[in-house]
């Protein structure tokens, strides 16, 4: 089975730092671009960070400058480093995985909940 494990979310105040990661198992993952998708009660679900297999990334323009995607290909792990959080940024985030060969094979993790207040 796929399994996509998300860890490190919490509370935070304005201003400070949290790093997400995803571990996943179950497949070679070396054909799929990973990253990172977030969503409130409410809202559609939005693409935060997403890593091609070749390293290319791209980011929501909310998260310029403060966001930093990052993978490790032999561990099947990717991670999202947060930086300069604001209360806008407090949702579910969810590591998502998708087969750059075959599109419709993709895959989500369970979601870990990032809340910034003061």
């Amino acid at each position: 089975q796929v399994q996509l494990v998300e860890s490190g979310g919490g509370l935070v105040q304005p201003g400070g730092s949290l790093r997400l990661s995803c571990a996943a198992s179950g497949t070679d993952f070396s054909r799929y671009a990973m990253g990172w998708y977030r969503q409130t009660p409410g809202k559609q679900r939005e693409m935060v960070a997403l890593e091609t297999r070749y390293g290319t990334t791209s980011y929501d323009t909310s998260t310029t400058g403060r966001f930093i995607i990052s993978r490790d290909m032999a561990g099947n792990t990717v991670h999202l480093l947060m930086n300069a959080l604001k209360p806008e940024d407090t949702a579910v985030y969810y590591c998502y995985a998708m087969n750059e060969e075959r599109y419709s094979q993709e895959y989500w993790g369970q979601g870990t909940q990032v809340t910034v207040s003061s």
